[in-house]
């Protein structure tokens, strides 16, 4: 098998696809390396240019006529970004994907699985959500992914694309063989923050501690990068028996997740733990999109996909600590 992974020399798109080469599945890397790390592609066949760029698909489709499915990683996804310049994430995450879709489904590719986003849901009362909750999107950014899904929904419905979507919550850690890893040396994300205040001695910022949750900080659902790759490489292997059983025609939703929320405190905790040393916390305003949060429920994808996560919070703490200490030879090699 052999698959296109679009943003393939991204945090999330290089661990998959070191999974899929661990897995026997070869993948192909298109990245514009606005984000992504040219050395993270290197082991791949792998090509620069934009998603929407029709003479770059053409020509890795033509040198790859075997590619069997795309995974689609290739989003802008900083929520208080796309606060600040939503038509950005509009035109990148949805204009440019259906460019993409147009273009793949042209030149005969006819599985799909985008990398989506579990941020869109409304979280209920007991802040867990399923695959049948309810949708309200908070932010441009999570609102461009939601809208990327009902183009696939209703592509789908055409018979000229199937397509799986894999709304997931919060990716920490990296591959524990340390191909790869957060590229960002400033990450936005709270465990990456937490690092940056581990590594210079400051004080780590939980934004936003009024919300209805047992300490005031969000809830969230944090799922190891690598448990994340390993879903996404049973969606390929397993994708037409999805596909067969979904309920809507060529399409289907599965959360990822650990099935556990955590908040903000206790990821604090919890690196602290790892650390051996107390990591110094302070508080502020929330952010910009900022949401309480939700966890998910994960029955669909452990009867769909046999898929359960399998790695700890402290395993995420341990595996971002050895990569944030890897990165800077990496960054230099660049």
């Amino acid at each position: 098998m052999k698959v296109l992974i679009t943003g393939g020399a991204g945090y999330i798109g290089s661990t998959i696809a070191a999974c899929c080469s661990d897995s026997d599945i070869t993948p192909v890397i298109l990245d514009d390396y606005s984000k992504g790390l040219r050395e993270f592609s290197q082991p791949y066949a792998n090509y620069e240019g934009d998603i929407a760029d029709v003479s770059l698909l053409q020509c890795i489709v033509s040198e790859h006529p075997d590619i069997d499915a795309v995974i689609h990683c290739a989003a802008k996804i900083v929520v208080p970004e796309s606060v600040s310049v939503p038509l950005d994430y509009y035109e990148n995450n949805v204009a440019k994907s259906i460019t993409l879709l147009r273009e793949l489904s042209r030149l005969g590719v006819r599985r799909f699985i985008l990398s989506s986003t579990a941020s869109m849901y409304e979280a209920g009362d007991d802040y867990m959500v399923d695959e049948s909750g309810a949708v309200a999107p908070q932010s441009p950014y999570s609102a461009s992914k939601w809208m990327l899904e009902r183009v696939l929904r209703d592509f789908a419905a055409t018979g000229a694309m199937n397509s799986i979507a894999l709304r997931y919550f919060n990716p920490i850690g990296a591959d524990p063989s340390m191909r790869s890893g957060l590229q960002d040396p400033q990450p936005t994300h709270a465990l990456g923050k937490m690092i940056e205040a581990y590594r210079s001695g400051g004080a780590f910022t939980v934004t936003g501690v009024a919300w209805p949750t047992r300490d005031g900080s969000a809830l969230r659902d944090y799922v190891h990068v690598w448990d994340l790759a390993r879903a996404h490489v049973a969606a390929l292997q397993k994708f037409d028996e999805v596909i067969a059983q979904s309920e809507v025609a060529g399409f289907d939703v599965i959360n990822l997740g650990t099935g556990t929320g955590t908040t903000v405190f206790e990821l604090a905790n919890a690196f602290g733990d790892a650390t051996g040393k107390p990591l110094e916390v302070q508080t502020a305003a929330p952010r910009l999109g900022d949401v309480v949060g939700c966890a998910t429920l994960t029955a669909k994808a452990a009867r769909l996909l046999a898929w359960n996560a399998e790695l700890s919070i402290a395993d995420g703490v341990k595996d971002s600590l050895a990569w944030a200490e890897k990165l800077p030879a990496v960054l230099h090699r660049e």
